[in-house]
């Protein structure tokens, strides 16, 4: 790697806070839209699709732009890509908080998940540059706090931000608030940050990039929008369609391996067998939680008829629980217990669903929100065992000089995985809301159905990613392991 030269001590925390905040601006952004929805839904008269496509378009854009992002950086300089991602996203958020159409929101959501595509993957290999080795463990660990402090503080901050009703904008100041932070972000980091590239990059891959993203939209924009026009012919045609484009891409891939080494996807990977098991693991875990998040947001809100606020402040147990069992599964219970702990958190976060429906049966529209924590707080404790030590049991045997572009992998597809769970909520939630009758039942009864019949398909999930584990390595062996602290790619998709 080179950069034009060693950063001063001053200049180089200043450099960290800005990649931080950046880290956090988009950690936020994941999360911060699901509380909203309900407001979005009211303010622009948005349908349901619109409100899956919020999320699973920004999750779709991010996932096809990751990897491309992160060789953007190394071949043209981080500090540039960095700055022009985080530019875009300003520019992005600021169009997410003016529009008022609903298609036009989706747009701009899609240019906020391409261009955090360019941002983030920047944030590790300018730290990687910016650091020496011996500060780097401390670094990471102040990184991992950010990490976990904007997935946590996202549904709240989104909710505090609805129900305040700021200056009457109803919900936009989710966006709006990126303006200052943005624009702060964009000018101290041209001030501060020191420019770096890889010596040796490797290529884009555009056509790659291209025939992963029609197959993606031909799979999932038929699942998401098909309900609503009466699961037309087109839609089983564009999906079986579907399967060819995404044969081309593979045949493509090996290609582009066998030309100039530079592939999307590095298929060889997947001879690992932990490895590909792992990235199973992954994609369902992530279509699970992509699933989960957007239905209990419609249950609690449009079902319960409770407040942004109060549907934020509910899902504190379940934020506390994630973050302690993660720190307890990766400083202690792994390196005693290896695979067995993740396998233990697939049944524990399994339990907390099944309580959560026996739950939601028993106490229908009456449930209150201390009588949601005990789900809430096993689901998360399960959660939290798996979500830390995954992608280093994934990459456990994976050889040293591919452990980047296999955790760019793992990352991009967790991001897959979200972006096809929120596309499934048309049939898993939805097509329940849309067959029962609002004249004979009342909407808490309708949507607490609903919720139910989602939550089953999540325990199922939960119960494929058990035995998915099975695949993993009962340990880590650390003489093996990937050499990660030379690896920013794969850093940033285990932090």
């Amino acid at each position: 790697m080179t950069t034009d030269s060693p950063p001063t001590d001053r200049r180089r925390w200043l450099a960290l806070a800005v990649v931080m905040t950046a880290s956090f601006m988009d950690l936020v952004d994941v999360t911060i839209v699901n509380i909203a929805m309900p407001s979005i839904r009211r303010d622009i008269d948005a349908s349901f699709s619109v409100l899956q496509w919020l999320s699973e378009g920004y999750a779709l854009a991010f996932a096809i732009g990751l990897i491309t992002g992160g060789r953007l950086g190394d071949i043209y300089g981080r500090k540039k890509v960095f700055l022009l991602g985080i530019g875009g996203f300003t520019l992005a958020s600021m169009l997410c908080g003016i529009v008022s159409d609903p298609q036009l929101l989706v747009g701009a959501r899609v240019l906020q998940g391409l261009m955090g595509a360019l941002m983030v993957p920047q944030v590790l290999s300018i730290i990687h540059v910016t650091f020496p080795a011996h500060e780097r463990g401390k670094v990471f660990g102040m990184f991992g706090a950010v990490v976990g402090l904007g997935a946590v503080s996202g549904p709240l901050l989104g909710a505090l931000l609805t129900q305040w009703n700021l200056f009457g904008l109803e919900w936009r100041p989710i966006f709006l608030i990126n303006l200052p932070v943005g624009i702060a972000g964009l000018i101290l980091g041209r001030r501060f940050i020191t420019e770096s590239k890889a010596p040796k990059a490797l290529k884009l891959d555009l056509v790659g990039v291209a025939l992963a993203s029609v197959g993606l939209l031909m799979l999932l924009y038929p699942l998401t929008q098909g309900r609503e026009h009466d699961w037309p012919l087109w839609g089983f045609i564009s999906m079986a369609a579907s399967l060819p484009v995404f044969g081309a891409f593979v045949a493509y891939e090996r290609h582009k391996t066998r030309k100039d080494g530079s592939p999307l996807v590095e298929l060889s990977l997947f001879r690992v067998r932990s490895f590909a098991g792992g990235v199973g693991v992954q994609l369902v875990f992530g279509m699970t939680t992509g699933i989960f998040f957007m239905v209990w947001t419609m249950y609690m809100q449009i079902g319960l008829g409770w407040s942004a606020l109060r549907a934020g402040l509910t899902g504190i147990p379940f934020s506390l629980a994630v973050s302690t069992a993660a720190g307890m599964s990766v400083q202690k219970l792994v390196p005693r217990f290896g695979r067995k702990v993740l396998q233990a958190g697939a049944l524990v976060m399994a339990a907390g669903v099944l309580t959560y429906i026996w739950e939601a049966d028993r106490y229908g529209a009456d449930i209150k929100s201390w009588q949601m924590a005990l789900p809430l707080i096993v689901m998360g404790a399960g959660m939290g065992l798996i979500v830390s030590p995954i992608t280093d049991a994934i990459l456990s045997e994976v050889p040293r000089e591919h452990a980047g572009s296999a955790s760019g992998l793992i990352n991009t597809t967790m991001q897959l995985g979200n972006a096809i769970g929120l596309g499934l909520v048309s049939v898993a939630f939805f097509s329940v809301v849309d067959d029962a009758d609002p004249r004979r039942e009342p909407m808490a009864d309708i949507f607490g159905g609903a919720f139910t019949h989602a939550m089953w398909w999540v325990a199922g999930g939960m119960a494929l990613v058990f035995a998915l584990l099975f695949l993993l390595p009962k340990r880590r062996a650390v003489e093996d392991a990937p050499a990660l602290e030379h690896e920013p790619e794969a850093e940033l998709a285990a932090a």
